[in-house]
């Protein structure tokens, strides 16, 4: 069927009840507000964790929470909880990030709002799930790569184990609960059943060290994860970030062809010839030599010449870019990623929108995060009409 103009949003008419905080579900619920659901975030009256914290703080508040309405309930009065239940009769979905059993304790737990509505959908997001013996323990992003090997993954053998640098728990934690509640929609649609979503963010990490784990399939006492810059697996080279002129680049050559053509770009003829280099398994095994020579060829170059020759070559290769250059750059400008805008509280900032895009439908305008409760008594106005 031709559609004559702008398809509708993909989740248009769909209302989201936004009980999460800081990251994790905040990410999730502004992924579906860009998909075009109207997404109500519903805060205690001081504001949720990261809103209080305000300072360099605004810039990720800001981010994860444009387009959404904002208002304010005290879900420890009973008034609260009456308002949130009538709320959420009116919602395709509730989504929170508390610890399990937090929800269920103020008697709005799924049982408590589906009676209600059994076609709603309830999405949780936790730590570890809302199952297991750690269900019930506290976790945020950093205790969670501590936990599933992340850390123990990061930095150089010799060195103490480091942090990743980005907020990978919250953000995967996001990203599936995401999936999960579209999915969840998708069967509704299809059979009329609401139903409970339980995401937890240990087991969206584990997947993320699939280099690391075939090692470690049947390492013994003292078994050490970290490689530095090189393949966690030990089977790719080369694979590094090697220093230029004025920085950093990241290389990566998993073929035959990238390896012949990174050797023909930087004029390493001899690597090319060399028989102990002849194939990526006997790279591997003299992974030292490899590097040698790349970092000896790109000593004397400059980090965004590299990157471009060899990614002209078809050669895998990033610049290392400090978060002020990565905030500048033209091409996630040009993809309508990043935008500069004049946020109403916090002044200018570089926000993002949706990593989501569909052909046939436009991002909504951008609306700046709200400020707290604003829209509180027009949605409860909302509900008594």
């Amino acid at each position: 069927m031709t559609v004559q103009g702008p398809a509708p949003a993909p989740l248009a008419n769909v209302r989201v009840v936004d009980l999460t905080q800081v990251y994790s579900g905040p990410y999730c619920t502004f992924l579906l507000a860009q998909a075009g659901a109207e997404v109500i975030k519903v805060e205690p009256p001081a504001g949720e964790g990261l809103r209080a914290r305000g300072g360099v703080a605004a810039t990720p508040f800001a981010m994860f929470n444009a387009n959404k309405r904002s208002m304010t309930l005290d879900l420890k009065s009973d008034g609260g909880r009456i308002a949130l239940r009538r709320l959420a009769a009116t919602a395709d979905v509730v989504v929170e990030n508390f610890r399990p059993g937090v929800m269920a304790g103020l008697g709005l737990g799924p049982e408590d709002l589906r009676r209600d509505r059994p076609e709603l959908i309830y999405a949780a997001l936790s730590g570890y799930g809302a199952t297991g013996p750690y269900a019930e323990f506290p976790a945020l992003d950093i205790t969670i790569q501590a936990m599933l090997g992340v850390i123990a993954s990061t930095g150089e053998p010799d060195q103490p184990p480091v942090k990743a640098g980005a907020a990978l728990a919250d953000i995967l934690g996001g990203i599936h609960l995401y999936g999960a509640i579209v999915s969840a929609l998708y069967r509704r649609s299809v059979t009329g059943l609401g139903g409970v979503i339980d995401v937890a963010m240990a087991d969206c990490v584990y997947p993320t060290l699939a280099s690391n784990l075939g090692p470690a399939q049947n390492a013994g006492p003292g078994f050490v994860s970290r490689t530095g810059n090189r393949h966690g697996g030990g089977t790719v080279s080369p694979y590094n970030v090697y220093p230029t002129a004025d920085g950093h680049v990241a290389i990566i050559c998993t073929t035959q062809g990238h390896w012949l053509s990174l050797t023909k770009a930087l004029g390493l003829d001899s690597a090319a010839a060399d028989p102990r280099l002849a194939t990526n398994a006997l790279r591997a095994q003299n992974v030292g030599v490899v590097d040698a020579l790349v970092g000896q060829a790109l000593a004397g170059r400059r980090k965004r010449d590299v990157f471009q020759l060899l990614s002209e070559a078809g050669v895998p290769c990033g610049a290392v870019l400090e978060l002020p250059e990565v905030m500048a750059d033209p091409h996630l400008h040009a993809r309508g990623l990043l935008k500069r805008i004049e946020h109403p509280q916090y002044g200018p900032l570089v926000v993002q929108t949706s990593a989501l895009r569909f052909e046939d439908t436009a991002l909504p305008a951008y609306e700046p995060s709200r400020p707290l409760g604003a829209d509180t008594e027009a949605i409860l106005a909302e509900l008594e009409a």
